[in-house]
């Protein structure tokens, strides 16, 4: 039998005690809003602000620990991920420290406006001595990255590996997998090609807790029952408030997962709040929330899959490895 220092070549990876907190926010329009805190980290996903939200997302930077955020990920120029005015407001008062946008060109004046008020920003902190990183996630970018380590805690950026033709699929896709549970987020992504390329992907289809599904739960060609297979997300969130013109979740959408047996949730109704528990290795706890962000409708116990995966001895590690290697990172 072998050891894990022999599998890994001396670089054996473990489970770590990491705090972890995933939570999308009920808006008050179309859009989403979440947020993914490990490792002491604070991750602004989307750039939308409600009069629903900003209280629901200030207590959750109390709970974290945090008066300000580390990272603002954006996804989407469509202004239901980065809208303007929620953008300056989450300049003015969160700061993040790193901002990673969409790097595609959007001609609509709102992706202009935003841009114009990240340039700024940077200035503006660059010129009173502050750090601030601004990357344009671009298929460039993609391929400068370097390698992932098979096993642990690094975030992992998919997509766009190319430009396509629509705003909805140039998209990032990114694994958020720095805590003790990850969270695949998709942004607006529906074309064909892009699901057959992420249901190769090894650590994709080992490593997804939690699945943020794409363009709000709308009906998305590659959302099937073979993609939903190779990935085996434990739960599903969609980001789709009450009023959303398109009714989404999908019928169909919800049929899927229910046939699958995978757990849905949606901010419809209120929250919904993934958190880590007991010693934060790798067990965790969701709740679908009401508007109140106190009372639970549902409420379900899962356990993370690297901590099933990096558990095992050396030999099953390896067989599982190579059964799940095949195709891109």
């Amino acid at each position: 039998m072998i050891t894990l220092n022999q599998l890994f070549k001396n670089n054996q990876p473990s489970l770590r005690a990491v705090e972890t907190r995933f939570r999308a926010y009920k808006l008050s329009r179309a859009g989403t809003l979440c947020s993914y805190f490990a490792a002491d980290k604070f991750t602004l996903i989307e750039a939308m602000d409600t009069d629903t939200s900003r209280d629901s997302l200030m207590a959750e930077l109390e709970a974290c620990g945090k008066t300000s955020i580390d990272t603002l990920h954006i996804t989407s120029w469509d202004d239901d991920h980065c809208e303007a005015g929620a953008l300056e407001w989450i300049l003015t008062n969160l700061t993040p420290v790193k901002i990673e946008m969409p790097g595609y060109t959007h001609d609509s004046q709102n992706a202009e406006e935003c841009e114009r008020l990240i340039r700024a920003y940077k200035a503006k902190r660059a010129s009173a001595g502050k750090k601030a990183s601004v990357v344009a996630v671009t298929p460039e970018y993609i391929a400068g990255l370097g390698k992932i380590t098979e096993l642990g805690y690094q975030d992992i950026v998919y997509h766009p590996k190319k430009l396509y033709n629509g705003s909805n699929d140039n998209s990032t896709v990114k694994l958020f997998r720095t805590g003790c549970f990850n969270v695949l987020s998709m942004g607006d992504v529906e074309h064909s090609d892009i699901g057959a390329l992420l249901k190769q992907c090894r650590h994709l289809r080992r490593e997804v807790d939690v699945l943020l599904l794409p363009h709000h739960g709308g009906q998305v060609d590659f959302m099937t029952k073979d993609f939903l297979n190779e990935l085996s997300p434990t739960i599903a969130v969609c980001t789709a408030n009450a009023s959303n013109q398109h009714s989404h979740p999908h019928p169909n959408t919800t049929s899927l997962f229910s046939r699958e047996g995978i757990p849905l949730m949606t901010t419809r109704r209120g929250d919904v709040l993934i958190h880590s528990i007991g010693g934060h290795y790798g067990k965790y706890r969701a709740l679908d929330l009401l508007s109140d962000a106190e009372t639970t409708q549902r409420e379900e116990n899962f356990a993370a899959r690297k901590l099933h995966l990096m558990s095992q001895n050396a030999d099953t590690i390896k067989n599982t490895l190579m059964r799940r290697n095949h195709g891109p990172r």
